[in-house]
């Protein structure tokens, strides 16, 4: 089975009126917290210069609560809430709990936000999805107008602040919710930030190994995509101990799997469905297992485009090249193979679950999507 042979849609598995209620009530929580910000910027604005004119923005102002709000509703997948909503519902959907599992499932979107815009700063990506990244549209206008100083640091710094606005009401969203639900927040939060400075680090030390690519990969990826959600819905839910033990084992299963398939697709994607440039892990030398598994599977012969990875000098023809490499030596098919052993073993996984039949069959449907997705 492979990403190529299989459209399965993110959204397909099961899709209710109680799903998109979750989804239409968190995106209407995201409104009111945008205009709550704006009304609080110009409230402290008023009371700081009540008889003073209002300030312009000038041609490089940015509209700080505008842009964190359009790039919010450039939704991607919709990945992370709609996992915690079926969290929810294995966990039991206890009354009156709905109301938490929307702030949970509107900061899961903030957080996703915060952590795109950050690692575009962090890899230097032009695009993401299909659009130009936030940093990158700063720096254009910076020396469009002829701005003092650096043109790329100015655009960072304004991703930055953005993403920095986007993790601060998100885990304001989060704070009446549980103990327990803070809890699994909190650790989500830690990990993902120790997951990208592992990738940071290890990538800039030209280190890899297969215990460290795997932590990374399940800290900044399946983690905070898959078994964080999942588990933070089946809190909200009521479930009990086991259950969640059970939802975190399968959650992470999935996750690694969503993982290997993110490094294929930053190999071998298509840009036109990815909504980014393909080959960018192999420009950069990732410390993702895939270069590990080249390592140890290329010939001699082209190990020079390995040493090129390493030392940050591909260009885009040592891409193609290396690309072509990793798949006549078998690197693909590896990764390929690990995704039907992860997704076997997370369906296997569901069985000792026995969960009630329309969650069964959205997480099965779901665990299909994320292992074979092109995009």
């Amino acid at each position: 089975m492979s990403a190529e042979t299989t459209a399965l849609k993110l959204d397909a598995p099961d899709t209710t009126a109680t799903i998109e209620s979750t989804l239409t009530r968190a995106d209407s929580l995201l409104e009111t917290t945008f205009l709550e910000l704006a009304s609080a910027l110009d409230q402290a604005a008023a009371d700081n210069a009540p008889d003073e004119a209002t300030p312009t923005a000038g041609p490089l102002g940015v509209d700080l609560v505008g842009e964190l709000a359009e790039r919010s509703r450039n939704h991607g997948k919709r990945l992370r809430p709609t996992l915690a909503h079926w969290g929810w519902v294995v966990g039991g959907a206890a009354p009156g709990s709905h109301d938490d599992l929307v702030r949970i499932a509107s900061a899961l979107e903030l957080l996703h936000l915060f952590a795109l815009i950050q690692d575009d700063v962090m890899d230097r990506s032009d695009s993401r999805r299909g659009r130009p990244t936030l940093h990158v549209v700063a720096a254009q206008r910076h020396r469009a107008e002829q701005g003092l100083g650096d043109d790329a640091l100015f655009g960072d710094s304004v991703a930055t602040l953005v993403s920095d606005l986007a993790l601060s009401e998100a885990t304001l969203l989060v704070a009446p919710t549980a103990a327990t639900v803070r809890a699994a927040w909190r650790l989500m939060a830690v990990e993902l930030v120790e997951g990208q400075l592992l990738d940071v680090t290890h990538t800039a030390g030209r280190r890899r190994d297969h215990a460290t690519s795997r932590r990374i990969a399940r800290f900044k990826s399946g983690r905070y995509t898959i078994t964080r959600p999942l588990q933070l819905g089946a809190l909200v839910g009521g479930a009990d101990e086991q259950t969640v033990r059970g939802l975190i084992a399968w959650g992470d299963l999935v996750g690694d799997a969503f993982a290997v398939r993110d490094d294929v697709l930053g190999v071998w994607g298509d840009p036109t469905l990815t909504g980014k440039p393909a080959g960018d892990d192999l420009r950069s030398g990732k410390p993702t297992e895939l270069l590990i598994w080249a390592a140890e599977l290329l010939p001699p012969s082209d190990r020079p485009l390995l040493d090129a990875c390493d030392a940050g000098t591909l260009d885009d023809a040592g891409v193609d090249a290396l690309q072509q490499a990793m798949v006549a030596a078998g690197v693909r098919e590896r990764a390929e193979q690990a995704v039907a052993d992860l997704s076997r073993r997370a369906h296997a996984r569901l069985d000792d679950l026995a969960v009630e039949p329309r969650a069964d069959a959205a997480l099965r449907g779901l665990a299909d999507a994320i292992a074979w997705r092109s995009s």
